[in-house]
């Protein structure tokens, strides 16, 4: 079976999700170009987006292929560890991990399913840090939307 793909609209803006057979494979946080495909959303996979985007602290639990790395699939495994509401630094996931925080930035950066796999979670030591390899711009906005409405201030 194909991969389908659908751009939702959500309180942050559009959203690209992918999936296959039922398993999500991807997310975009700029879908300008996403090609929609005729299947629908998963309903399983719209109820949960649906729920966490009315309420911040709800968690995920959907089937994911995420293709990277060993290395960045062990980092997007632990960043699924870090509950909605809170938050850790490159270096403190780094130190967990036993690696460098350029490597634990790497591997966000790398993410494909942001929201899902909660890089946006990841802070710098002193402030927000990046978001899907950006430093401004509206990414770096997301990460904003997604830790207040996780109940995140002053970053």
């Amino acid at each position: 079976m194909s991969e389908n793909s659908k751009v939702l609209d959500t309180p942050m803006g559009p959203v690209g999700v992918a999936w296959k057979d039922g398993v999500l494979t991807g997310m975009d946080l700029e879908p300008h170009d996403c090609a929609q495909t005729g299947e629908p959303l998963p309903a399983f996979v719209a109820r949960q987006l649906d729920a966490y985007f009315r309420d911040g602290s709800t968690a995920f639990d959907l089937p994911m292929d995420l293709k990277g790395t060993p290395f960045q699939r062990r980092v997007w495994r632990t960043l699924q560890s870090i509950r909605p509401g809170r938050t850790v630094t490159y270096g403190e996931l780094a130190r967990q991990l036993g690696t460098s925080a350029r490597a634990v930035g790497g591997a966000c950066r790398a993410n494909p399913c942001p929201i899902l796999v909660p890089c946006h979670r990841v802070v710098a030591t002193n402030g927000l840090g990046g978001f899907a390899g950006k430093t401004s711009g509206r990414k770096l906005e997301v990460k904003r939307w997604l830790l207040r409405h996780e109940g995140i201030r002053g970053l």
